[in-house]
């Protein structure tokens, strides 16, 4: 059993092995963007975020079933909100390290577009991204940073039908493809980061635990333990613009 390290301490262990390391796959998770001043929503349950409703209704498939008007009304205000928001220090140290190993994988639950915002390349956005609409019936998508939408339901510019935000909602499934290339990513490094989430949201908490099945060195970067700790090879307890810095 390796001795888990619950302190805000780069290790010689772990400078030795960042250096040395070829293949790196970094998890990113709410508590990220939180120190961008993200919302995390992580009240859940009937906590009312919109209009009176519970996040996990108004962000939920069935909602977009029953009121598509409603949901973009919901997203339109929460890209309001991260509009005036800047990566931090967490997500520009990650940037950097995409050109530091042969192979770099960063693979995220935040659908803020915070990552790409610092230079991320290639990101495994697992949620989607609320910067993106995806057409109901031909799939195709618009970017929405530059656009003018701000109410009602965008129309697809391929075919002229409804679109809907391209995030996962509550009760749907990842975007295809998109856990699979994470997964492979994760069999094949030798150095895994687990930043800032919770660790109990399936199937995005299995890729640690994959790393860790095939060999990897698993470090695990987060305020507080969570339901993954017990499994990591180190835990940097602390903020993670405050640790990632650190690192390298």
């Amino acid at each position: 059993m390796q001795a888990v390290a619950t302190r805000a301490v780069i290790s010689d262990e772990l400078r030795s092995r960042f250096q040395m390391a070829q293949r790196v796959l970094v998890l990113t998770g709410a508590g990220v963007s939180a120190e961008s001043g993200v919302p995390t929503f992580r009240g859940g349950g009937q906590t009312a975020v919109w209009k009176g409703m519970p996040f996990d209704v108004i962000s939920s498939g069935a909602m977009l079933e029953r009121d598509l008007p409603a949901v973009w009304e919901w997203f339109n205000y929460r890209r309001g909100v991260l509009r005036t928001l800047k990566p931090n220090l967490a997500h520009e140290a990650i940037s950097r390290w995409q050109d530091h190993f042969n192979e770099f994988t960063l693979a995220t639950q935040n659908v803020d577009g915070l990552h790409v915002a610092a230079g991320s390349r290639n990101v495994i956005e697992l949620h989607g991204s609320v910067w993106r609409a995806r057409c109901l019936t031909c799939q195709a998508r618009t970017d929405l940073h530059e656009s003018d939408h701000e109410t009602g339901v965008p129309a697809c510019h391929e075919c002229g039908d409804p679109m809907r935000p391209d995030v996962v909602l509550f009760g749907e499934m990842l975007p295809l493809g998109a856990f699979e290339r994470a997964a492979m990513q994760a069999k094949s490094c030798d150095l895994c980061f687990v930043v800032g989430t919770s660790a109990v949201v399936y199937p995005a908490a299995s890729i640690p635990e994959i790393a860790r099945s095939s060999g990897a060195y698993v470090v695990e970067v987060n305020p507080e333990p969570t339901p993954l700790s017990g499994l990591c090879h180190e835990v940097l307890t602390g903020k993670a613009g405050e640790i990632m810095p650190l690192i390298g």
